[in-house]
């Protein structure tokens, strides 16, 4: 299986538990490793033969963009689901977080797999 990633795609959305936080946006990055076979885009240079990056990525800021979560365990999750059923991928690794979180740190998150890694 080959992998076409996207690094540390900033999404400012309302995420969080406390009051204070569900009345701003807050920027949220992500990190994602999606199966793929790119041997046939390889072989016929055209886009419509593999994993559209920006399309996923368009995707993605939309639906963060428009949300609302308490956690992000829950926006992970629903992330990670629309790559592997609107994309056709059978195996996503999905980075999120949350920079800003916990003082003394860079950043806070979660990472997850989801589907078959063949």
């Amino acid at each position: 299986m080959d992998i076409v990633y996207i690094r540390d795609l900033k999404v400012d959305t309302v995420i969080g538990i406390f009051d204070w936080e569900r009345r701003i946006r807050q920027t949220v990055s992500l990190d994602l490793e999606m199966g793929a076979d790119i041997r046939r885009a390889a072989a016929t240079d055209s886009i419509e033969d593999t994993l559209d990056y920006k399309a996923v990525g368009k995707r993605l800021i939309s639906f963060i963009q428009t949300s609302e979560f308490q956690l992000v365990e829950t926006l992970a999750e629903k992330a990670a689901a629309i790559v592997l059923d609107e994309f056709d991928v059978p195996w996503v690794r999905l980075r999120l977080s949350k920079p800003g979180a916990l003082r003394g740190s860079h950043d806070v998150g979660v990472i997850i797999e989801r589907g078959e890694r063949s």
